[in-house]
């Protein structure tokens, strides 16, 4: 039997059913479904997803016996409508709609009035006894197939109608202020119209405009399935994380016109309002109309509950099928309507598209009301839904004519929300501005941990390199701060303080905003609001915690910031990184710089004595306020010279300040110069190196959790060692630890509980795992680096060459950023063989995550199914590691019992 690639629908039967979305796209399926349950639905066909997939994977060709069957199809429609594709007198006439099993609004083509031609519109307009109705069908399709399937630049057609609106139609109607409107232009002005819409086809195609409606309806199907890798549509998916598709249906539908005159109409409604969830019918209709005039904007609709006054009867039908959708989706849908002469057709459904607040308030409600059950609700959640109810958002209600106007440059969206301030280039200045409470936004080239103290300061980051997991974008997603990255257009002038783009110029003060869900930059203050959290949110994420198995703990250095994280629902600290705490202030990033510039071990233990009470400082207020929960503390990890600075004049107000020579100093420091400082004298070979700064390191956590143990604080410390390697190296340094943990533990007279783990980030650790499992009490994957070190890239450079990789369109080689999403088939592979090898050596080994993939969903769910205890992340991304988590546990339910109290 030969494959089937298209499926009927009419009559009131359809051979497609609601299921078969990955075939037949959201579109044909609702187009099916609806017909089905007895909606009035305009007859047509399903072209599969599977005709797109097979086209390209073989050389753009159509699959045999495929253009017979679209054949049969289409006399079977003839049939049941009882007209023919471009009759002279009484035209059938269709609409060719994209539609893949993923809505993907706008990024695909449609053309609508197919089967229009000089003959067939004159036989229309006699049908119907309106010939300006049928005028006006031919010329948008002419426009429409034009722009579409053969590629003539829109703004052509749309110019030429500009013209004869201004010069003709403005001056009959004696218009003097308003926009001459498409209603307006009479029957003579677009029969003169049309031969210059055939003219403009002409010359940008070398032919006439296609009369034969075989040859429109295969240049509309080709235009379709050609659009499924148009630029917009490839980048669509790439941002939206789309992937696994076969590519777009088409629907070959029969036409119902909603410009017919006064009894016609055509609009869009949602079944609940999308921007609140509220229960109320929500849409926007135009009378007189066809649906791209509705998308378009180029006239002022008027609101759905109008058409209850002027035609009630249809607004009665439409509320029937609002309820009748909803009950048979059980969800918020999006429905497409048109009135033709006082008949009501439904052209589409789909799953509403809804502001975050939204989609909180409309998932609890729906459970509430029994339409679905609370793992529904979870499972329809999503992390934008999340990320959106925190983050402040430039105000909605600034006209998009104001926004493009000041629109300065874009770059990458890497933190959601938005932020205004004034434009400083410095991280000194950054805080100097704050400390007198100015909002400013730090702009640089590039961050590194000694543009901590700013970044902190800031109200927004902007960079003029990196991607959405550099430093900036690290830094400032664990703050929730608004960030936009690899702006590549920006040229920066430090010396100048100026930041330009083109022409276009903005200096040290200049106001301007960032919109780090866009990666937008404006040059201007504009509006910001913060969404208040609705109490549909604190409904779910109860719904999930109690879900979920995984724990979920967060990487913070403060404890301000475990405060936060508390708030946001974390259950302990997976990643305290020590080395953020050097740069807290000027005393104790002059003691980190001493101590490295030191010549002998007595000036290096001195300078390391003064750090200890800062850290020791650090770690009680954050055991403090992290009373019976785990806390992670990392040792120190990056290299010694990004602790010092690198231009001549800052190093020579450090010689100053330390009151020793200024070429001692560079030499120091030019001495501290390495290759490829990823993998040089960094982590724990530091505290090989340097066993002092182990010492101070772990005094300062025992007399921080035994200060606390005296108070009653519930003290549950893990020390981690970064970047192991062998685990004899591991064992020395954690002999170490444990001897200076028992000297502190008898000077204070107090035991504590505290384990000794390490991070697997390096290869050779993931592969000995066995061994060093001997050693360790726990295991973190630190995904950061063991990504780059497995795939061999480094994630600050990869910006230049990843989308390459990522991009389906050139090669698909990576199915997703892997510093996004954790590389599964590679990466993951190495970490599922080293928890298997750690859990043979000590069943219960401790497992978790710590680098920016815990906050991922998919990473996630790979944990979850893996077996890991916990997931430790950004504040700002644990309640959507909650989420994931719970969705996590329901897609594959762990056997046994949640992770532990000290998971």
């Amino acid at each position: 039997m030969a494959k089937k690639f298209v499926y009927f629908f009419g009559g009131g039967k359809a051979e497609g059913k609601g299921a078969m979305k990955d075939i037949l796209g959201g579109k044909g399926a609702g187009l099916a479904e609806m017909t089905d349950i007895g909606l009035p639905v305009p007859s047509g066909f399903t072209i599969t997803t599977e005709v797109c997939d097979y086209y390209y994977r073989n050389g753009r060709k159509y699959p045999k016996g495929f253009e017979a069957e679209v054949g049969k199809h289409l006399a079977r429609l003839e049939k049941l409508v009882g007209k023919k594709l471009g009759d002279q007198k009484d035209p059938l006439l269709v609409s060719v709609r994209s539609g893949a099993a993923r809505s993907m609004p706008g990024m695909m083509e449609t053309v609508l009035n197919l089967g229009l031609n000089d003959r067939s519109a004159e036989g229309l307009a006699e049908k119907t006894n309106n010939r300006r109705f049928a005028l006006d069908a031919y010329r948008r399709f002419i426009m429409m197939y034009g722009s579409t399937a053969m590629g003539v630049p829109r703004k052509k057609f749309d110019d030429e109608f500009d013209e004869i609106k201004e010069r003709r139609t403005r001056v009959r109607l004696n218009i003097r202020t308003r926009p001459v409107l498409d209603t307006d232009v009479n029957e003579e002005e677009l029969e003169s119209l049309i031969p210059k819409f055939k003219d403009i086809y002409r010359e940008h195609t070398g032919k006439d405009f296609p009369q034969g409606p075989q040859e429109q309806l295969w240049g509309a199907i080709g235009a379709v399935i050609g659009s499924w890798m148009a630029e917009k549509a490839v980048t669509y998916r790439r941002v939206e994380k789309i992937t696994g598709l076969l590519g777009t249906a088409v629907n070959v539908v029969q036409m119902v016109f909603g410009n017919k005159g006064d009894t016609s109409g055509t609009g869009v409604c949602f079944t609940r309002d999308p921007n609140t969830g509220e229960d109320v019918f929500y849409g926007d209709l135009l009378m007189n109309a066809q649906g791209e005039d509705v998308v378009a904007g180029t006239r002022t609709p008027i609101h759905l509950n109008d058409l209850e006054r002027i035609m009630p009867d249809i607004y009665a039908q439409l509320c029937k099928v609002r309820r009748r959708l909803e009950k048979h989706y059980k969800e918020m849908q999006d429905i497409e309507f048109t009135i033709e002469e006082s008949k009501l057709y439904i052209l589409q459904c789909r799953t509403g598209e809804r502001s975050p607040l939204a989609a909180f308030s409309i998932a609890v409600d729906m459970v509430k009301e029994r339409l679905i059950t609370k793992k529904d609700a979870l499972m329809r959640l999503t992390e934008k839904d999340i990320e959106g109810i925190f983050y402040p958002v430039i105000d909605p209600s600034i006209q998009q004519s104001v926004l493009e106007k000041n629109l300065f440059a874009v770059g990458i969206a890497a933190v959601p929300g938005a932020a205004s301030g004034n434009v400083v280039f410095t991280a000194r200045d950054a805080e100097a501005w704050a400390a007198q409470g100015r909002n400013v936004i730090l702009v640089r080239k590039e961050t590194s941990p000694e543009d901590v103290g700013g970044m902190h300061a800031a109200k927004g980051i902007l960079t003029a390199r990196g991607g959405k997991t550099s430093h900036a974008a690290v830094v400032a997603r664990g703050w929730g701060k608004c960030c936009v990255v690899g702006c590549e257009d920006l040229l920066i002038d430090y010396d100048a303080k100026t930041v330009a783009v083109g022409h276009a110029v903005l200096k040290e003060g200049d106001e301007i905003t960032i919109n780090g869900s866009t990666g937008e930059v404006f040059t201007s203050s504009l509006a910001l609001i913060k969404p208040e959290l609705p109490n549909a949110y604190d409904t779910i994420m109860r719904w999930a915690d109690e879900t979920r198995t995984l724990k979920v703990r967060t990487n913070v250095d403060t404890p301000y910031d475990a405060q936060n994280a508390l708030r946001l629902g974390a259950e302990g600290i997976g990643l305290c990184r020590t080395e953020h705490m050097f740069f807290d202030t000027d005393a104790r990033r002059l003691a980190i710089q001493r101590m490295i510039l030191a010549e002998d071990d007595d000036i290096r233990k001195k300078s390391l004595d003064e750090l200890l009470p800062f850290q020791r400082k650090d770690f009680s207020g954050i055991f403090s306020v992290m009373d019976g929960k785990p806390v992670t503390i990392r040792l120190i990890d990056p290299p010694l010279h990004e602790f010092v600075p690198h231009t001549e004049d800052e190093q020579k107000a450090l010689a100053g300040k330390l009151a020793i020579p200024f070429n001692l100093v560079k030499r120091k420091i030019d001495r501290l110069h390495e290759t490829n400082p990823m993998l040089g004298h960094r982590g724990s070979r530091l505290c090989i190196s340097y066993p002092e700064i182990l010492e101070m390191q772990v005094r300062a956590i025992i007399e921080a959790a035994c200060e606390n143990r005296k108070k009653g604080v519930d003290v549950m410390a893990e020390i981690m060692l970064p970047l192991i390697i062998d685990a004899k190296e591991l064992k020395i340094l954690a002999d170490r630890t444990r001897r200076v943990a028992d000297v502190v533990m008898a000077e204070q007279g107090t035991k504590i509980r505290y384990l000794i783990g390490t991070m697997i980030e390096v290869p050779r650790a993931a592969l000995l795992a066995d061994r060093i499992a001997e050693v360790a009490e726990f295991f973190s994957f630190g995904t950061n680096d063991l990504t780059q070190m497995t795939l061999g890239i480094s994630r600050d450079d990869a910006g230049r060459f990843l989308p390459d990789y990522v991009d389906e369109k050139k090669t698909g080689i990576l199915k997703s950023d892997p510093f996004q999403s954790l590389d599964q088939e590679g990466v993951g592979l190495l970490i599922r063989d080293a928890i298997a090898k750690g859990r043979k050596v000590k069943k219960d080994m401790k497992i978790g995550i710590c680098g920016e993939h815990g906050g991922d969903p998919a990473s996630v769910e790979f944990c979850h199914g893996n077996g890991f205890n916990y997931v430790s992340c950004s504040p700002f991304r644990v309640p959507i590691a909650r989420l994931s988590a719970a969705q996590a546990a329901l897609k594959t339910p762990r056997k046994g019992k949640k992770a532990g109290r000290r998971g």
